[in-house]
């Protein structure tokens, strides 16, 4: 077996994968294991950036997966120790968005301008006064 990486992979339906990978030779028929993968996805918007990090499949509970060489489209080490930093981050905190640049810092109520009433109430007053001019 192999020395163990972080790495990306690329398989033959899209997916783009992150994980810690170790090839085992398997007699000529190598198998990539795959520890904990994730799925990262960089999100901007105008106060900054962020990594969304969610795990490659929903429901198992092993941490430890098997992928065939035929499966993948291509592969690469990765050495950003930022991006190695945010994986192990996600791996020992579950499911986490993590910033970049540090401007933004998400909570709960992110997006929320008002409550149902005040929108309400708000809207209420515009269309009288649209009507009443």
């Amino acid at each position: 077996m192999e020395q163990e990486f972080h790495g990306v992979i690329k398989l033959i339906s899209g997916e783009e994968i992150f994980a810690l990978i170790s090839i085992d030779d398997n007699d000529g028929d190598p198998i990539i294991m795959l520890q904990s993968p994730v799925i990262m996805k960089m999100l901007s918007h105008g106060a900054g950036q962020y990594v969304k990090v969610k795990p490659w499949l929903e429901l198992p509970n092993e941490d430890i997966f098997l992928i065939k060489f035929d499966k993948i489209i291509t592969m690469t080490e990765v050495n950003d120790k930022q991006m190695i930093h945010f994986y192990e981050r996600y791996i020992n905190n579950d499911d986490v968005d993590i910033e970049i640049d540090g401007k933004v810092k998400l909570n709960d109520t992110m997006g929320l301008i008002s409550t149902v009433e005040e929108a309400r109430s708000n809207l209420e007053k515009i269309y009288k006064i649209n009507i009443e001019n």
